[in-house]
């Protein structure tokens, strides 16, 4: 039997049925809230291709150093959600990652919008974070 490795986004979901199936299979999220949580799980990655891709064009950095501070990523919690449907054009959600930097504990709070283009999800920005 192979060993089930639960996936890094919080759901009790195999990573390969939860965020795996994004980051290497090439499937689009079809809601914000799991482009948000497929988004944490690339930063947990490293994965500066996903996040790049998932980010809307308007906004987009011209590229990522995920390896800057050497971070441990500990959790996400989802606080809220609004819209952001399959069926929905914009979404927000709020949410609160922990990590952790050089042994020393902090958390992201931040209220994400999201956009949806030509039938895929894109983090659009951050409307506050703390």
């Amino acid at each position: 039997m192979t060993p089930t490795h639960h996936c890094s986004c919080g759901h009790p979901a195999d990573y390969s049925a939860c965020c795996g199936r994004y980051l290497d299979a090439g499937q689009l999220p079809d809601t914000a809230q799991a482009l948000m949580r497929s988004r944490y799980v690339a930063y947990v990655q490293g994965r500066a291709d996903y996040l790049l891709a998932s980010w809307h064009p308007s906004t987009r950095p011209a590229g990522l150093d995920l390896d800057a501070e050497h971070v441990r990523w500990l959790g996400l919690q989802i606080r809220r959600v609004e819209a952001g449907g399959p069926d929905e054009t914009h979404g927000v959600v709020e949410f609160i990652a922990r990590y952790k930097i050089a042994g020393r504990a902090h958390r992201l709070h931040e209220v994400s919008r999201f956009i949806k283009q030509d039938g895929r999800w894109y983090y659009q920005d951050a409307l506050a974070t703390t």
